[in-house]
């Protein structure tokens, strides 16, 4: 093969269309990629910082969380020593009311007793008043004497 003139001419359009090439239009297309390419570094970058952000904040949430469960226990147990107070003293009022309501019925049960002793006294003063009355307008014979004092004891 020669080496002519068309094979020369070719090689110089190559070198000047190359050198053209890396002159104006590599450069630009280089700089976009460059571009390009830190934008998806930053993007890359930014999406680890919000996943870093997010773990944080499910970590915090959790914590949150955690201590509120804390306290609702401490509630519930705050609120289960009252409602045991509560009762406690419940109980405590309902034995006092129950003996003052003992006493008060003794009591009652005491003066109904006084009551009806003296009016039981009563009635047998009268009745042995009345039996004296009969003995006495009767004639005394141990037979009439038995009848009335067995009829003053069926009274009694």
């Amino acid at each position: 093969m020669d080496i002519n003139m068309t094979l020369i001419g070719q090689t110089i359009a190559m070198i000047v269309f190359v050198w053209f090439c890396m002159k104006f239009i590599w450069p630009p297309i280089m700089q976009a990629i460059e571009e390009r390419q830190a934008e998806i570094a930053d993007g890359l970058a930014a999406a680890e910082k919000g996943q870093q952000s997010l773990n944080d904040a499910k970590s915090e949430a959790d914590g949150i969380v955690d201590d509120a469960r804390k306290q609702a226990a401490s509630i519930l147990d705050q609120a289960n020593a009252r409602a045991n107070e509560i009762v406690a003293e419940g109980k405590s009022d309902g034995v006092k009311e129950r003996e003052r309501q003992l006493t008060v019925a003794k009591a009652e049960v005491e003066q109904e007793t006084n009551r009806a002793r003296e009016e039981l006294r009563g009635q047998v003063s009268a009745i042995a008043v009345a039996s004296a009355e009969k003995i006495l307008q009767r004639e005394i014979d141990s037979k009439t004497h038995e009848d009335i004092l067995g009829t003053l004891a069926q009274q009694l």
